[in-house]
């Protein structure tokens, strides 16, 4: 077993190599709109936290995009003609300008969302436009429905990918056999509001949405659409996204809820509700319950085993698109909340709590974790805040 997946691993990094041949050259538009589109400066107060130029700056985004789609060996060039900016992307795949002309097309359309919505009165001097920018293009493995970035991700890493948030999920991405360099891979990311704001700003943000239809559902039909033309999985994370997911598509996706919905016609995404990933840190703060560490265990360690489940079937439907999506579910729900739920324990005390290892599993051979994690009907917290 272990010998046929080393070789389908070479075989697949070689076919990549070969694929990946062709330059490519993008007209990335006027200098103004490539600055209002890479959200440029990213971070300029008198002084520029990144002093980088226009240039570098759609350098640095572009050469994160190649990077995660495996073309370790890529080269991007960034330069400007007379105001306008020309990319030049050599070592990827011909074709590889089509996805990035999207991305950038839809972002036209959610610029004219944040204009109509600072007209009314509602964009906020902290907040910031942010497209998904830096996600893998050519070799995308699933979708992951969000709420909005945080704002330091864009002012601090200059990076869509790092958050607490997508860093929660790539772990569990990495618990569920997904080696840690190919997370990003999973992690194509749509944002329902294209605004980095901080953290707490959830609620502020909810009566965005409407300003962002025309680019909400471009990027859904246009992103969960593969490189090869196969509808790839998707994830929707929160209580906010499932709700617009549900008034935008009709789907109704609970936790751990499964659905189908019709980006365009004939095409068919499969979508399971989570737990958004940050909600587990509050489901399991003891304030939520008297200060009753027991009871914030429990619904600690029940989000654990959602969490690891919802993950489970991101890597399976990820690795193969066709696989049944409720046959899937039903194994990787028995694996982490019954068959090792265990592990689940050790990874909700090593994770959240900071536990050692060996803390963790003292903890949980002394614990109640059978009681804990069957009891997965009982009714969680509801998140008035972002964790």
């Amino acid at each position: 077993m272990k010998k046929t997946a080393a070789l389908s691993a070479t075989l697949a990094a070689f076919t990549l190599s070969i694929c990946a041949h062709a330059e490519v050259n993008v007209n990335l538009g006027s200098k103004e709109r490539v600055t209002r589109l890479f959200a440029y400066p990213n971070n300029c107060n008198v002084i520029c936290f990144q002093n980088w130029t226009l240039e570098q700056t759609a350098e640095h985004y572009l050469t994160q995009s190649v990077q995660r789609d495996g073309f370790t060996s890529a080269k991007v060039s960034v330069v400007n003609d007379n105001d306008q900016l020309h990319a030049t992307i050599s070592g990827v795949p011909d074709g590889y300008d089509k996805p990035l002309t999207q991305l950038l097309d839809a972002g036209e359309k959610a610029y004219d969302g944040a204009q109509k919505l600072n007209a009314a009165g509602k964009f906020a001097y902290n907040w910031y436009l942010f497209l998904p920018l830096g996600m893998a293009l050519e070799n995308r493995k699933s979708v992951e429905l969000l709420h909005f970035p945080p704002d330091y991700s864009l002012t601090q890493a200059q990076d869509y990918l790092r958050s607490a948030t997508t860093d929660r999920w790539a772990a569990l991405l990495t618990d569920n056999g997904i080696p840690a360099d190919q997370t990003p891979a999973y992690q194509t990311i749509i944002d329902i509001a294209p605004i980095a704001a901080p953290a707490n700003a959830g609620k502020d943000l909810e009566g965005v949405y409407g300003y962002f239809t025309d680019y909400q559902t471009t990027m859904v039909k246009e992103v969960s659409l593969s490189a090869k033309g196969t509808s790839l999985p998707m994830v929707a994370f929160g209580a906010p996204v499932r709700s617009w997911l549900k008034e935008q598509y009709k789907a109704e996706v609970p936790v751990l809820g499964l659905a189908t919905i019709t980006p365009a016609t004939g095409q068919n995404v499969s979508v399971i509700g989570s737990n958004h990933p940050s909600y587990i840190w509050y489901a399991a703060d003891k304030s939520n319950y008297g200060g009753d560490e027991t009871k914030a265990d429990d619904a600690g360690l029940k989000v654990m085993g959602q969490d690891l489940s919802a993950a489970c079937w991101q890597a399976g439907m990820g690795q193969n698109p066709s696989s049944d999506a409720a046959a899937l579910l039903k194994q990787c729900t028995t694996k982490w909340q019954v068959t090792q739920k265990v592990d689940t324990c050790k990874l909700f005390y090593t994770s959240i709590r900071n536990m050692t290892p060996d803390q963790a599993a003292a903890k949980c051979r002394t614990g109640s974790v059978g009681r804990q994690l069957d009891q997965l009907r009982k009714p969680l917290p509801e998140m008035k805040k972002q964790a």
